[in-house]
């Protein structure tokens, strides 16, 4: 199984730390878990979290040894973070693991020295903060993740979802990121390029939606699609159906649509043995050349490449626990 270690960075966020087990935890290639993975702290035992809590972490920074994956969830330790936790980061990051942040620890990578020359993201409100005192750290601001290579960060909340699913995406391929994010109750795909913040919020207008529209196109990605079809399904204009479709998703409509028919097609070329012309057509890309465009850009290989590599396993999606996580969580004294 892949190894991934989690640090939880006094102060923690709590629903920072719960999303790696969630999503890893929940994954099954053949029927069998494909992660195993473990919590850890400077300090084992009770460790100070935001809103009175206090998480019980069983395991120290030995869990970082031998991991494949070693991520660092929020925390409010933006500065002066545990030297010993740096230790780790950097004896992990020279072991050739993966190392990977969600929301404000992004801030610890980058006083491990972990982000420097390397392009990386944090929750907005701290973007400008990152950028100030690390110059060294190509600051991506209104993105919810970035894939560095060997370093990836998320934004905040729920972009560290993205970014875990974006990581079971590339360990097994879309149908099991898919299996997961299904059990999650969360769109299967959100792309690291999508903006963290909505232009507005969706109850801005009211209780009008394109959620129904978007469902309707989902099952119609191997049709020609235009912005008037999706306007005329919503009963609006094309230019409230764009700016809606942006308030709500952050996309606009066509890179929406771009972005299912990649997914449709990833799962197409992994559960079944469909020609590649095939495959385009009933994703809605048209055609082979298509196909090849638009699937190397995002995962830079091709059809052929993308099917040989993930081709074969069941996905499937487990209970969302793992044996051994050494995480639980209690309030803490009087509060």
């Amino acid at each position: 199984m892949h190894r991934v270690a989690v640090l939880a960075v006094p102060p923690a966020t709590t629903f920072d730390l719960s999303i790696p087990e969630l999503v890893f935890g929940s994954a099954l290639v053949n029927g069998a878990p494909a992660y195993e993975v473990r919590v850890g702290a400077p300090d084992p035992g009770l460790v100070e979290a935001y809103g009175g809590l206090q998480v019980s972490v069983r395991h120290g920074l030995e869990v970082v040894d031998g991991a494949d994956t070693v991520i660092v969830t929020g925390t409010g330790a933006r500065s002066e973070a545990d030297p010993r936790v740096l230790a780790a980061l950097r004896r992990a990051a020279a072991a050739g693991s993966r190392i990977a942040s969600i929301c404000t620890g992004a801030f610890v990578l980058a006083q491990a020295g972990l982000l420097d020359g390397h392009r990386a993201t944090t929750y907005w409100p701290f973007s400008a903060e990152l950028a100030q005192r690390f110059p060294a750290v190509d600051v991506v601001g209104d993105v919810l993740f970035v894939d560095d290579g060997a370093v990836l960060t998320s934004a905040g909340l729920a972009a560290g979802m993205d970014l875990c699913l974006h990581l079971v995406r590339s360990d097994h391929g879309a149908a099991v990121a898919a299996a997961v994010a299904r059990l999650a109750v969360v769109s299967p795909a959100r792309y690291g390029d999508q903006a963290q913040v909505a232009a507005e919020p969706p109850s801005a207008a009211g209780a009008f939606s394109l959620a129904g529209t978007r469902a309707w196109a989902l099952g119609r990605l191997d049709q020609p699609l235009a912005l008037v079809d999706l306007a005329a399904h919503a009963h609006t204009s094309v230019r409230t159906l764009t700016r809606r479709f942006q308030a709500e998703t952050g996309l606009t409509p066509l890179q929406w649509l771009l972005d299912q028919r990649v997914d449709r097609a990833r799962e197409l070329l992994e559960l079944t043995d469909l020609p590649v012309e095939r495959v385009a057509e009933r994703s809605g890309l048209g055609s082979a050349d298509s196909l090849r465009h638009h699937l190397s850009r995002r995962v830079r290989l091709t059809p052929t490449a993308y099917r040989r590599r993930y081709s074969g396993p069941t996905p499937g999606t487990g209970t969302g626990t793992t044996p051994g996580t050494g995480l639980s969580a209690s309030s803490a004294p009087g509060s």
